[in-house]
């Protein structure tokens, strides 16, 4: 016999074979390694084929590795790929699977996008690459197979309660509970613990020079780094005290969220044209929509921390702003202490004393830290996300087309939040020691903030429209959020109408009724009034639930998230809490008291190292748009992908070349600056 792969002799016959095969792509990452017990099987429409070994050529050195597998018949198209790792020495090996291709006798070739690890010597079962919803006509072994799978999922991916009225979260108490493939690589947990560690030695080595008393002045402040280093940083240390600039930072600051157009003020706001008429007409102002609010009720009545054994202050306060003729924002009223007005609750000018004036809008920018990281940031970025992902795992098999498009911008979301909850907002954590609001206050205005929240607001069109912020000039938050808002939604519209043909075909899909039901259910809630989807009617209504997830999950937590310590990093400009109340009576405001309400030294330093360490860029970032990870196997997808990254990159473009003559540039949703998924 010349090939014993090719013939055997069967009765005397020469009986040809055919042959399979299969290469096999998989990490070379540290922790990742194969050994040679890997064991292989092919599935088709015509049977299965015997096991076989993974060659055994280094391939735990090397990112590929390639076997053959024999049978007699062809066994058809292929369906599924069976993987079963035998132990070593009794010692279970972690591998990180990506893919894997086989050739079949014909010279077709079938693709399977994994990208999983594989920890333990089970049998593991994976599906050929095209992406297929969860029709009727799928056999009944194919259903079945979905529906185990997605049952040992749910066993996997647990919903736990972190407190009555804030969204569920995935049950693991430390990141490495996490399911293998939900935890940072080790590359990624290095870097992340070794600047961890960084910072907090730089931290104890200030606090070991530097006592925890009151700062003297500002420019001891300014000792505390090389402000000159960085270019926003810079801007804000040398400006914040201007009020352009602080009516600036509620359009493309780290919060654009807040703010809309007045059309008429608040009972609890007094505001009078005498009050204002040195700066404009009121009444005419609001006609023609130039007059703004910010309010920050949410806050009210919000149980504060003791931070050192001394009560911490946080106010609910209200802001009005006017657009000027040279489309400056402008603050022209504070309201700082209550929401509820009275002769103890002053509304400051900008004609006060420059010491007054100051105070209030200091009191603003420290509810405006408190309302951003636990309203827009933690909320509406972090704890959403999670849920998604958490929702995704829990129901959407890996075949499924919403998974593949989902995917990407889930990675180390259910790992980072973990260490949130466990280094951050515990009672012990970072945020709760520095913030007024940490620990109970945080919890309140955590509910607050869900049970208020609507569909509508985390939709950037209809969230704009509804806060009348459409026409206002240098709004880049808002230019920028639109059209990547646009650009996703063509991109996701047409993955999804590839694969849902009619609308039948989405009000059919049990495994996607079962992914917005548990959103609904453990994310918001089930508040029937915010407008949040319990179903999907038609494939329109599926693709802006889903550009939604998307956008939610990358777009908008570089919004929220990559400019904290840009504007934070001078604390002054973003004190997270506040050593004393805000004067009753006009007048009473100097510099030393100014001092004496900003945080104390220690605090300072926290808060400045805790927001370095949330707004870095790690090395192993995943810009927007970008999928290492090849899921979608067709060609249409592909193409769409293309052009989805064609559009990015055109944006970039454009984003680059306008922020070149701003003196602030704003860089934060240029799409290159954009991480996929929540992972910081």
């Amino acid at each position: 016999i010349a090939n014993n792969r090719f013939c055997v002799i069967s009765r005397g016959k020469i009986v040809k074979m055919v042959t399979y095969e299969i290469t096999v792509e998989h990490s070379t990452e540290s922790e990742s390694c194969t050994l040679p017990h890997v064991d292989l099987k092919l599935v088709g429409e015509k049977g299965m084929t015997k096991s076989a070994p993974l060659s055994e050529n280094d391939n735990y050195k090397e990112l590929v590795s390639k076997c053959t597998i024999d049978c007699d018949d062809p066994i058809g198209k292929l369906l599924r790929i069976e993987i079963k790792k035998r132990p070593l020495y009794v010692v279970e090996n972690n591998w990180f699977l990506k893919n894997i291709k086989v050739k079949d006798p014909n010279g077709e070739t079938y693709y399977f996008p994994i990208y999983t690890w594989i920890t333990d010597c089970k049998k593991h079962s994976f599906n050929e690459g095209q992406a297929l919803i969860a029709k009727k006509e799928l056999s009944p072994s194919g259903r079945f197979n979905r529906h185990k799978k997605l049952s040992q999922l749910k066993e996997t991916y647990c919903w736990q309660v972190f407190e009555k009225g804030i969204p569920h979260h995935i049950q693991a108490m430390l990141p490495s509970h996490l399911p293998r493939n939900d935890q940072f690589i080790e590359v990624k947990q290095d870097e992340y613990i070794l600047l961890y560690f960084k910072i907090v030695v730089w931290k104890k080595l200030k606090e070991s020079t530097k006592c925890y008393d009151t700062w003297p002045d500002f420019e001891q402040i300014s000792e505390l780094m090389d402000y000159s280093k960085y270019d926003i940083l810079g801007y804000v240390k040398d400006n914040w005290k201007d009020d352009a600039f602080f009516g600036y930072q509620f359009l493309n600051g780290i919060n654009p969220m807040l703010i809309q157009r007045c059309t008429s003020l608040p009972d609890n706001f007094p505001v009078t044209e005498h009050m204002i008429c040195h700066y404009c007409n009121l009444p005419q102002e609001i006609e023609k929509g130039n007059i703004y609010l910010c309010n920050y009720q949410i806050l009210d009545g919000v149980a504060t921390r003791d931070i050192k054994g001394k009560k911490q202050y946080l106010m609910a306060p209200l802001v009005l702003l006017h657009k000027t003729a040279e489309d400056k924002l402008m603050p022209i009223a504070i309201q700082q202490l209550q929401q509820k007005p009275g002769a103890d609750n002053p509304i400051f000018l900008p004609s006060d004393s420059e010491h007054d004036w100051l105070l209030a809008k200091i009191f603003v920018r420290s509810a405006e830290f408190n309302f951003h990281q636990l309203n827009c940031h933690l909320l509406r970025t972090h704890l959403l996300s999670e849920v998604f992902a958490v929702s995704l795992m829990r129901n959407l098999p890996m075949v499924h087309p919403l998974y593949k498009l989902l995917i990407p911008h889930s990675r180390y979301t259910l790992h980072i939040n973990t260490m949130a909850r466990l280094i951050l907002i515990s009672e012990t954590g970072a945020f709760t020691q520095v913030a007024a609001s940490g620990g109970e206050g945080m919890i309140q205005i955590l509910r607050k903030s869900l049970s208020s929240m609507t569909y509508r607001s985390l939709c950037i069109p209809d969230d704009i429209e509804d806060r009348g912020m459409k026409d206002i000039p240098n709004f880049f938050y808002r230019d920028d959020g639109l059209k990547l808002w646009d650009i996703l939604h063509r991109f996701v519209e047409g993955i999804l109408k590839h694969y849902y043909k009619t609308d039948d075909d989405v009000q059919n899909d049990r495994e996607l009724e079962d992914w917005i039901w548990d959103i609904f259910e453990h994310g918001f809630l089930c508040p029937k009034l915010s407008g949040i989807p319990l179903d999907f009617k038609n494939v329109n209504d599926l693709a802006k639930f889903v550009t939604m997830v998307i956008f939610t999950s990358s777009v908008q937590h570089a919004a929220v998230n990559s400019g904290q310590f840009d504007y934070g990093g001078w604390m002054p400009n973003l004190p997270s809490t506040l050593r004393r109340p805000p004067p009753s009576t006009k007048g009473e405001a100097t510099e030393a008291t100014i001092l004496e309400t900003l945080p104390d030294k220690s605090i300072t330093l926290a808060a400045m190292t805790t927001l370095y360490l949330l707004s870095r860029r790690y090395s192993d970032f995943v810009p927007f748009g970008t999928y290492p990870e090849h899921h979608f196997t067709e060609e249409q997808p592909l193409k769409l992908m293309e052009k989805f990254k064609e559009e990015l990159k055109e944006l970039s473009k454009v984003i680059k070349e306008r922020n070149i003559k701003l003196d602030v540039p704003y860089k934060y949703l240029d799409p290159e600056e954009i991480e996929n998924s929540v992972s910081i």
